[in-house]
């Protein structure tokens, strides 16, 4: 089954360029941030989550056409849930980028891609490395775009327990996104 309209699910044109990339692969893209309906699921032959901000509900998922893909900027079954990067740095898990399905659990359906990404230069800011992140979680769509065009990749499940964090479990620390990583593990960690 070949793709020709995507809904393109949480960042916009000026926080991705997959929207335009999927534009010059021939493919009609709708962009939304805001909740969808099964009625709006139901219509694209591919829907792509990447920054979304809402839960897909059960209605939702069974009426798309074919898995929706979620693009998280984690190396899962690590970190799931928000703010990936940061849990990264703080529990010392694995860094990376996972193209996987959705299901009704928070980032723990199949995976379709996966990269790992390493940062050994703590002088970095969460920001810089989150950047980092998007740019790789692009490459890796691009590459991966061939397969789920087709629907010829081979999706594997999630091996491990791994790990889920909430926005509430973030704790405070000085300097926001744009402190050093050094910084900030050591005043959490002391």
């Amino acid at each position: 089954m070949s793709v020709r309209s995507v809904l393109f699910l949480g960042y916009g044109e000026d926080e991705t360029s997959l929207i335009e990339f999927l534009r010059g692969e021939g493919c009609t893209v709708t962009h939304r941030a805001d909740p969808i309906t099964p009625d709006e699921a139901s219509g694209p032959d591919l829907i792509v989550s990447f920054g979304y901000r809402h839960i897909l509900r059960p209605a939702v998922l069974a009426a798309a056409r074919r898995p929706i893909l979620n693009l998280h900027i984690a190396y899962l079954p690590y970190n799931r849930g928000a703010h990936p990067n940061f849990w990264a740095f703080l529990d010392g898990t694995p860094h990376g980028v996972t193209i996987q399905h959705v299901d009704a659990g928070v980032d723990t359906g199949d995976i379709v891609a996966q990269r790992e990404v390493r940062f050994d230069d703590l002088t970095q800011t969460f920001a810089e490395t989150h950047g980092t992140l998007l740019k790789e979680m692009e490459a890796l769509f691009r590459e991966t775009w061939p397969a789920i065009r087709d629907a010829t990749y081979r999706p594997r499940p999630q091996v491990g327990a791994g790990t889920t964090h909430r926005k509430a479990d973030l704790p405070s620390f000085s300097g926001g996104w744009n402190a050093r990583i050094c910084d900030v593990l050591r005043q959490l960690k002391g």
